[in-house]
């Protein structure tokens, strides 16, 4: 058996994925069930918070982009990076993937330089505020944060925003 069942009850094939499995409320649902950070926080922060906030950070026209970059986690788990670097095999799956989901929802085929820049102020953001080990981390060298504090949201509460966040985007057009 290569495939999974998604919330949606759709069957999604590593071996043979397809547009037709993915589905945006499985997105949703999950990622505003994956922590991020493996996990190691005080508190959980969801991908769909985090998601939702990198939409925001970038112009109107990169906000879908934004919103989805982290999509295809919902059927590859998010990897630490240090660990993803050691595994090439699942590189090529988690990117072949990636490209379905980008093309289901008529993304660029790679992220937006807009998109990187927003997901590293982010990443600044969140290691200030969430995920502090007390060490400066060079990637983030000058990379610049948001003015307020980042707030995690129970699930839940996440979801909603993710799911609302992409209907705004969206207006039904997809």
């Amino acid at each position: 058996m290569t495939w999974i069942t998604t919330y949606s009850g759709r069957h999604f094939d590593y071996l043979k994925p397809s547009i037709e499995s993915i589905n945006i409320t499985d997105i949703a649902k999950a990622l505003s069930h994956e922590c991020r950070y493996t996990g190691q926080l005080e508190r959980f922060y969801s991908v769909a918070q985090h998601c939702v906030e990198c939409s925001y950070i970038v112009h109107k026209k990169f906000a879908l982009e934004a919103l989805l970059h982290d999509a295809v986690e919902a059927y590859c788990k998010d990897i630490p990076s240090p660990l993803k670097r050691l595994l090439p095999d699942y590189q090529r799956m988690e990117k072949s993937i990636d490209l379905i989901v980008r093309q289901k929802f008529n993304l660029p085929l790679a992220e937006s330089p807009e998109v990187k820049r927003a997901d590293l102020i982010m990443l600044a953001t969140e290691h200030r505020d969430l995920a502090n080990d007390g060490k400066d981390w060079p990637i983030l060298k000058d990379i610049p944060m948001l003015q307020r504090k980042i707030e995690p949201l129970p699930s839940n509460i996440a979801l909603i925003h993710f799911k609302r966040r992409f209907d705004e985007l969206t207006m039904g057009m997809i």
